[in-house]
């Protein structure tokens, strides 16, 4: 089970935080994966994190802005969002890769289990 947390309103310039505890299977056994969808859009990767946290990769969008971090000692892994901006707008999802088929993969099939999401909203 994921359950994603820390959304919310900021204005455009600010930042947030978002967290996603984990349970169930052994949490540094699988990579993690965090995915935003904005109104009327498709989902999108944003970040992924390998199983001990020492690789990373993110979208275009997001690199530089954005770092996402694993704790394997608290099963949580972590999106420090910085420099909002309007177009950030979104549901955030994070997701679990427990095959790593693909590492730090891209695309949101190759994630088994999905969080229900946190909102972020981000005024002008």
């Amino acid at each position: 089970q994921l359950q994603a947390s820390g959304g919310g309103l900021v204005q455009a310039g600010g930042s947030l935080r978002l967290s996603c505890a984990a349970s169930g299977r052994t949490f540094s056994s699988y990579g993690m994966g965090w995915f935003q969808q904005a109104p009327g859009k498709e989902r999108e990767f944003v970040a992924a994190i390998s199983r001990s946290g020492l690789s990373t990769n993110y979208a275009n969008s997001v690199k530089g802005r954005f770092t996402i971090s694993r704790d394997n000692a608290k099963n949580t892994v972590y999106l420090q969002m910085n420099s909002l901006k309007p177009e950030d707008t979104a549901v955030y999802y994070c997701a679990a890769d427990y095959s790593a088929r693909v590492p730090l993969a891209v695309r949101g099939s190759e994630y088994e289990l999905w969080g229900q999401g946190t909102l972020v909203t981000v005024s002008s």
